[in-house]
């Protein structure tokens, strides 16, 4: 795993460096030369005596003792030069560039796992193969371009693919991001994403370590490790954001249940990022903007102001942060009109602040001062300065400059015209401040960081259940469906609220079980998976001789085998899922139930266990949250037996995770409860 030795090499060995700067080989050494790396740097190559000024050794045996090697060699000579390294150099770094291996075919997975096999046996640390490097603040270890600023308190990068980790680079760049390490895992053979993401963890300095983390990945091998991590260090003041890449919903389309159907892999990821405080980026160019909005202070609400002398992009920015249900609120009032009058005729303080094209430097920072101490309902200040191309606009930015350095709300700087003011942002940029070319993209970016919710408590405390009795149950039960008796026992024990119901195989059972139940009842079968698709529900049955007719017609319908009576309860239509899902465990999803989940697919996913505090923010997080809430006269949901139930359900499939898939559509809510008619529970064991 992760050491020193990759970190902080004393010497660094580049196999197959090369004068030739288009191969890797070449310009990872050249970017090892020009970083000045401190060390003693090695060479092999058998062809030459010197490689861009380094004596090179013809033979890796002919090393002495060193504690890095990069190689950038032919896949098939790869684990006999490892070998040699490892047992015999004390090499305990390996980074291998090169490709070949578990990515082409089955004889490279096996030249692999014999590499691992060799650098484990040392305790070594291995990145790659297949891979673009490394690049820390003591070395260059990458062989592509271009190198980014490298600065302790900049981002770490980490990412499943090489070519992707230098597009974020170079995004990055191009905002002013500056970087403390990128670690391209490549075919993550020993170290994989989640693994270095323990080392920043497990190794986090509060004085000295980067507190920004980007992630790009196409596969969560541990999501159990990510989560932990993850919400480790943002507990502990790091901010993170991720690009996960690849998902699908393929293999839901044979799913059974509404919740099979709806619980895709890409919605696990998406409960994963949330539960672990991770803002979510679906591309590299918003993933390096959050990055650059990470470099400045954490915005503390939701109001911004918006400083412009455009009116068009100020517009679209009111757009973008509206719709992420941040707020531009209008500004008013003596110190309003105080403001206006400091500035040109035109000029607007409403909010956008509009300053007109023809606004100084010095008017730009009346309008910061003021936006800072005489508006409280402002959190923080987005300004778009661009330029018509009239003169230098140096003191505008030197003045925006001032600001963010002593506004105690934080300021984030849009300018949307690079050509035209090259000069003015390369020289804003050297004073190590990031900005934004797309007020758009910006807007979008700002709202996913505010809408992404902190990390969930590490330890939670769960609803008490009857353990015992759903054990028993579960190990009981073959695979498949749960019957509706076990089904009935199962909820009982885990504390979920059901309507009363009874299983009728008999007409006279049927009437009895009415009888007991009271009227108005609902009729449904017992065997079809869809029991509406069917004919096999009918509702309001308020008399015994409806009873006995719908007895006999369900009894006909196919793969029936007997009728379930149960309780008809007034309320709103919710549902509550459970599926687990590979990796990840058990999705537990919420949202409107009966057929408006199939209709709106409004749903709602968390990763269980969860807390109730969790659960009600699923709920919140809804689309349709004022249907719960109650809207134009409709009696609302009770939300906190709503929430109640979705930790109970998460907390059942922790004591009993054989349950693969589970749906409690719909439950019925009103005001004083939340009970299920309707479940239907799969078992997959092992």
């Amino acid at each position: 795993m992760i050491n020193q030795q990759l970190l902080n090499p004393s010497g660094i060995v580049i196999i197959g460096g090369s004068d030739d700067l288009q191969k890797p080989g070449g310009k990872v050494l050249k970017n090892v030369i020009d970083g000045k790396f401190p060390g003693n740097l090695f060479v092999v190559n058998p062809k030459a005596e010197e490689v861009q000024g380094i004596p090179a050794h013809h033979h890796v045996k002919d090393l002495p003792q060193v504690d890095c090697a990069i190689l950038a060699i032919a896949a098939k000579y790869c684990p006999e030069t490892v070998e040699i390294l490892a047992k015999e150099k004390g090499t305990r770094a390996f980074v291998i560039l090169s490709a070949g291996f578990s990515e082409e075919n089955a004889e490279g997975a096996e030249m692999e796992k014999q590499i691992v096999k060799t650098i484990d046996e040392v305790g070594g640390a291995l990145i790659g193969p297949n891979c673009i490097g490394i690049l820390t603040t003591h070395y260059n270890g990458v062989f592509t371009t271009p190198i980014p600023q490298l600065d302790p308190q900049g981002v770490d990068l980490i990412s499943g693919s090489g070519a992707t980790a230098l597009f974020i680079m170079d995004a990055g760049i191009q905002k002013g991001v500056k970087f403390s390490s990128v670690f391209s895992v490549g075919n993550s053979a020993q170290i994989g994403v989640e693994d270095v993401l323990e080392y920043l963890d497990e190794s986090f300095d509060p004085q000295s370590s980067s507190r920004v983390k980007l992630l790009y990945v196409e596969s969560i091998e541990n999501p159990e490790k990510l989560l932990k991590h993850a919400s480790s260090l943002i507990r502990k003041g790091c901010r993170i954001a991720a690009v996960k890449s690849g998902g699908s919903a393929a293999g839901s389309r044979a799913a059974s249940s509404h919740t099979g159907a709806l619980a895709s892999p890409d919605i696990a990821v998406e409960a994963l990022f949330r539960k672990a405080g991770i803002v979510r980026c679906k591309g590299r160019d918003e993933l390096a903007t959050v990055a650059g909005i990470f470099m400045y202070p954490p915005l503390k609400g939701k109001n911004m102001a918006i400083v412009t002398h455009a009116g068009g992009p100020a517009v679209m920015l009111t757009d973008s942060l509206s719709d992420g249900n941040m707020e531009v609120p209008h500004l008013e009032g003596p110190n309003a009109k105080e403001l206006l009058l400091k500035l040109f005729n035109g000029s607007s303080v409403g909010n956008p602040i509009d300053f007109l094209a023809t606004g100084t430097a010095e008017q730009l920072g009346i309008i910061l001062d003021a936006c800072n101490r005489d508006f409280d309902n402002i959190d923080g200040i987005a300004v778009i300065f661009g330029s018509p191309g009239l003169f230098p606009v140096f003191d505008v930015y030197d003045t925006l400059a001032e600001k963010m350095r002593t506004t105690g709300k934080p300021i984030f700087p849009i300018f949307p015209s690079y050509t035209i003011v090259k000069e003015e942002i390369q020289e804003f940029v050297k004073k190590g401040f990031v900005y934004f070319p797309d007020e758009v993209i910006f807007g979008n970016a700002l709202a996913k960081i505010s809408n992404t919710p902190a990390p969930q408590p590490e330890y939670i405390t769960l609803p008490e259940m009857d353990r015992n009795t759903i054990r028993k149950i579960i190990d009981e039960a073959d695979n498949g469906y749960l019957s509706p008796e076990q089904i009935h026992q199962l909820l009982d024990a885990a504390g979920i609220r059901r309507a009363k119901e009874g299983i009728a195989t008999t007409e006279n059972e049927c009437v009895a079980i009415a009888r007991t139940i009271g009227f108005p009842l609902v009729m449904k079968v017992v065997g079809p998976v869809h029991k509406s698709d069917v004919g096999g529900v009918t509702l309001n049955v308020r008399d015994e001789e409806t009873v006995i007719r719908e007895f006999n017609r369900m009894m006909k319908i196919r793969d029936t085998h007997a009728v379930m009576l149960a309780q008809q309860l007034k309320g709103t239509e919710v549902f509550i899922g459970t599926k687990r899902e590979a990796k990840f465990g058990h999705m537990v999803l919420c949202g409107l139930g009966g057929i408006f989940i199939e209709v709106l697919k409004d749903v709602q996913a968390g990763l269980a266990p969860l807390s109730e505090k969790e659960a009600t923010e699923m709920i919140r997080n809804l689309k349709s949250y004022k249907i719960i809430q109650g809207v134009r006269g409709q009696e609302p949901v009770n939300e906190n037996q709503f929430s109640e139930a979705i930790a109970r359900m998460s907390a059942l499939v922790q004591i009993a995770p054989e349950i693969f898939e589970m749906d409690l559509n719909p439950l019925l809510g009103n005001r004083e409860n939340v009970v299920a008619v309707d479940a239907r529970i799969r078992i997959e064991k092992d």
